[in-house]
């Protein structure tokens, strides 16, 4: 029996349709699991940003997946994709980062603003990058940018989505001038600057007020190869003195790749070697991990260890956030600066029937739903640390919520369960502990064991939100749920779970994989649960 202390919650069940299919050969034995709830020892509040986006220009994200332009036949909202806004504003995206990823250390923003008659057309950063399934390249959304999709149509699709905007400025090929002056076209009063000024004759009067600003991306890598110490200092220079215009600046520091603990002491030792005071300009370290894939990287065909081998990579997420978090705190030992993880996802091969120019395009199937369950459940419990997050992408590539091609468009997997868990925002995290067995499984011939049964839990008001994955492919857990300082009312269930590892959404099927709706069954006061096997299940539970 595996048994994890879990920072935050993760509970109870889905009973009737799962109930009346598992229940006769489980009713009347022991439960093989238990969740205990302790609902008076509270972690921190979840950070609505953990549930953020990332759209970067690359493949298919931006031109066809977002912006499909005003003179589209394609349904949209001031070249907006209205399909993409009406799905987002079912699950509430508190923040959207643009426009890299790698991208951003190549873009230069005066090329998106103006007229988008006169903007120029640069090659992307992406146009050397092979199609997947190695076909030749053509021409198409990752060969030639058209500056488009600038920074008032980010701000506007932003707006439309209900998302505050997260910008990435570029340190590896523009000076820091650049950096503060695109602040002061964002922020600055119409009438205030001549950068305002063009802001407001673009039809932009008021401000747009960008409150989050990455300062790069990657400059261990594509952002410029930089050493933790150059890094820092010219984190330093591109933050001194930016006008601020009346808006909370939150500068973000570009982190470590994966589990580069290094690069994370090193930033931090640089920072700090004049003060502490050098802390005030950072809100936010951020952190990239890709739990990547299997086999022949093919997102709907793989065995059963490959599933449970992708399961264990995504959740290297929890040692890399408490390993992270402790080499901050040789430099910041108050923590006066938190995590953010604004690249996370799994990373598989482009689908063949997706446009080769779109990349890393594919549907994604019931693994990266619970990918991306287990993820944000990791997040959740370490809402005392983690205050943002940005999967990667929104859409046509990595681990997306939607794939989009013309006048076609479907919502993947992951999709669902963003929805399923937007009810944590801002809710306070409970710690939990979880008791079930471990799974034992192969990986390149050696021995390996996955946990059973995880998941979070928050409150908000008298809702409790548990979030529950089953990660055993086949088998069902059967739990008993114990709450310690309160007692539950009522409750309903959601599911999101297939006889099918596979199973995945197409443009041809679209609900192929669905959540579906369930009640709880509550006996004075007492909650058994079976958890369907490979299965994300949310429990709304409201208190006595």
């Amino acid at each position: 029996m595996d048994r994890r202390t879990f920072m935050s919650a993760a509970a109870v069940g889905l009973a009737g349709s799962w109930l009346t299919r598992y229940g006769p050969a489980l009713r009347g034995q022991a439960s093989d699991a238990q969740v205990e709830i302790l609902v008076n020892e509270p972690i921190g509040t979840i950070a609505p940003d953990i549930y953020g986006h990332f759209i970067e220009h690359l493949g298919g994200v931006i031109y066809d997946g977002i912006w499909v332009g005003e003179g589209s036949p394609v349904p949209n909202v001031r070249g907006i994709r209205k399909a993409l806004v009406d799905e987002l504003q079912k699950i509430k995206p508190p923040v959207i980062r643009w426009p890299g990823g790698c991208f951003a250390d190549s873009y230069d923003w005066r090329d998106g603003i103006g007229p988008a008659v006169s903007r120029p057309r640069r090659t992307d950063f992406w146009a050397d990058t092979p199609p997947s399934h190695k076909r030749p390249p053509t021409d198409g959304p990752q060969r030639w940018d058209p500056n488009t999709f600038g920074t008032r149509e980010f701000i506007r699709f932003c707006r439309l989505a209900g998302a505050s905007p997260y910008i990435a400025a570029n340190v590896r090929s523009l000076p820091a001038k650049d950096f503060y002056q695109w602040v002061e076209y964002c922020n600055a009063p119409a009438g205030a600057t001549t950068l305002s000024d063009m802001r407001a004759a673009a039809g932009d009067v008021e401000p747009f007020n960008v409150q989050y600003w990455g300062v790069g991306n990657e400059p261990w890598g594509c952002g410029g190869n930089f050493t933790p110490e150059e890094y820092a200092t010219e984190f330093r220079r591109y933050t001194a003195w930016v006008p601020r215009f009346g808006v909370p600046i939150k500068y973000i520091a570009a982190g470590p790749n994966g589990g580069d603990r290094e690069w994370t002491t090193r930033f931090f030792r640089t920072l700090t070697a004049r003060g502490q005071g050098a802390l005030n300009s950072v809100y936010g370290w951020a952190l990239h991990y890709y739990c990547g894939s299997t086999g022949d990287r093919n997102s709907v065909r793989f065995s059963t260890d490959e599933w449970y081998d992708l399961l264990v990579r995504a959740d290297r997420m929890e040692s890399l956030i408490t390993q992270h978090w402790s080499a901050m705190a040789e430099s910041d030992p108050k923590h006066r600066v938190k995590l953010i993880v604004d690249e996370w996802g799994a990373w598989h091969a482009g689908a063949a029937d997706m446009p080769p120019n779109y990349l890393w395009a594919y549907p994604g199937s019931l693994r990266d739903a619970l990918v991306a369950a287990l993820t944000l459940d990791t997040f959740n419990r370490h809402a005392d640390k983690v205050v943002m997050a940005n999967v990667a992408q929104m859409i046509n590539t990595i681990h997306s919520l939607f794939i989009a091609h013309e006048d076609k468009f479907a919502v993947t997997p992951n999709f669902h369960v963003f929805e399923m868990y937007a009810a944590h925002q801002g809710g306070q995290a409970l710690r939990t502990v979880f008791s079930a067995p471990s799974i034992a499984f192969a990986r390149e011939g050696r021995a390996q064991a996955l946990w059973g049964l995880g998941g979070s839990a928050s409150l908000t008001d008298k809702v409790l939100t548990v979030t529950v994955v089953n990660t055993h492919a086949t088998d069902s857990r059967d739990c008993s749920i114990v709450l310690k300082g309160a007692t539950v009312r009522e409750g309903s269930a959601t599911v999101l779970t297939s006889t099918d590892l596979t199973a995945h959404n197409s443009f041809d099927r679209p609900a192929a994989l669905v959540p579906r709706e369930s009640a709880v069954a509550v006996r004075s006061g007492e909650l058994r649960h079976i958890f369907p096997a490979a299965s994300v299940t949310r429990l709304r539970l409201t208190l006595a």
